[in-house]
């Protein structure tokens, strides 16, 4: 069965989710019997052995940063920094010189009013949905099940900022308009992870994403955008940065997802909400001493990975397309590329393999052939055993590959994969 012959459900929703309560679920071969410290070595092993598979290989769709040596990294970083600031001028200290600079970049780049850098995107969207609690009178959020705060921020919005979430939909794609308006409770904000990263980095198009706000608005709640992925959107909505972010009244955007920067965030909003979210930064422990680092990668990132990212989207569906032919000609009798056409550069497959045994043959192949096609496999939280996903990132490195390039991986991979 391919992708077009299964129906999205609410169950694929939190079937998306990757487990991480046991090794086997993240692609580790399990340790059943093993002393703790002998099982945590194992995996640890293991996570060298494919971090030392992925760096050598030497075709990849993607290279993250993050795959890099400490003095690569270091390395790349001095070599940039002088392209995006002058290098003679004071180190910043609590948020001034480079970071005010990389803020400044980031409200003229969103067109909004002012921005303020934290040092990880979980503290800054826990200040901006405080924030609009006590202007809104409304503690409660309206947002997927999927959505970051839900499944990998270990319930921070309630214990740490008091605030209870709200589900319009259950359903592996973004909310509705209708479902907005039919919502039998009320909110004060709706926040809209674009795209949804754990349902296969979805988007809705451009007239539905308007429809959904505008209902907000006749609930009288505040639009908040979780936009760590924000820049790889505007292919797929046809619209520049500044014009998607003006249907929010706050944007976060993300300097290590797609820009590959060392770390870090920026809340963007009206002036007087930025002003008092700085506030709350600091009471979070997020007015850091220096953040210099962090900002050159994030402006040499800015710089580096804008311009080209369009062609990683449109390569995608080239990518996308060819898995799902490879898949096909090799007779695999079940598997899923999700979603078909992918939304931005990154999309999900899906195969009918445990997880473990994937990863096995990702590794493999990456060792013996030099070639990277996919990297680590996850268990879904819950369905059927047996079936495990990948997340597909296509970057620079993607753009040398021919649809044949990518049929003939695919191939070269199923070879690998030794049944359960």
């Amino acid at each position: 069965m391919t992708d077009t012959d299964t129906a999205d459900t609410g169950e694929q929703a939190r079937r998306a989710r990757p487990r991480h309560d046991t090794p086997a679920a993240d692609g580790q071969p399990p340790t059943d019997g093993q002393p703790p410290e002998d099982a945590r070595a194992s995996r640890e092993e293991q996570r060298q052995r494919r971090l030392r598979a992925l760096r050598s290989a030497e075709r990849v769709l993607s290279r993250p940063p993050m795959h890099l040596s400490l003095g690569e990294r270091l390395a790349d970083l001095a070599a940039g920094a002088g392209s995006v600031t002058d290098l003679d001028r004071p180190t910043d200290m609590y948020g001034d010189g480079v970071v005010a600079e990389l803020e400044e970049r980031i409200a003229d780049l969103l067109g909004m009013e002012a921005a303020a850098f934290f040092p990880t995107g979980t503290m800054a969207q826990q200040v901006a949905l405080r924030c609009w609690a006590g202007r809104t009178g409304s503690p409660v959020v309206a947002l997927h099940p999927l959505a970051h705060p839900e499944v990998h921020e270990r319930g921070a919005l309630g214990a740490v900022s008091g605030l209870r979430t709200v589900h319009p939909t259950s359903e592996p794609r973004q909310p509705t308009a209708q479902e907005i308006r039919d919502l039998d409770e009320p909110f004060g904000t709706l926040m809209l992870e674009l795209p949804l990263r754990d349902a296969g980095f979805v988007l809705p198009t451009w007239e539905e994403l308007q429809d959904v706000v505008a209902a907000a608005r006749e609930r009288d709640a505040v639009v908040h955008v979780d936009g760590a992925r924000l820049w790889e959107c505007a292919p797929h909505f046809g619209r520049e940065l500044p014009e998607i972010a003006a249907l929010a009244d706050s944007v976060y955007v993300s300097f290590y997802k797609t820009l590959g920067g060392l770390s870090g965030a920026a809340l963007a909003g009206p002036a007087s909400l930025i002003d008092e979210a700085r506030t709350w930064r600091h009471r979070y422990g997020g007015q850091v001493f220096q953040q210099f680092p962090a900002a050159l990668a994030a402006l040499v990132g800015l710089d580096r990975e804008l311009p080209p990212l369009p062609s990683y989207v449109a390569h995608a569906k080239v990518v996308a397309e060819a898995l799902a032919e490879g898949f096909a000609a090799a007779g695999v009798g079940w598997y899923r590329v999700h979603p078909e056409p992918p939304h931005t550069h990154q999309f999900q497959v899906w195969l009918p393999y445990p997880a473990r045994v994937l990863t096995e043959a990702a590794v493999r192949q990456a060792e013996e052939t030099g070639v990277a096609l996919f990297a680590n496999w996850h268990t879904a939280s819950a369905g059927p055993p047996g079936v495990a996903f990948t997340e597909i990132t296509v970057g620079r490195e993607g753009l040398e590959w021919t649809a044949a390039d990518v049929r003939e991986a695919v191939a070269a991979f199923l070879e690998l994969v030794e049944p359960a």
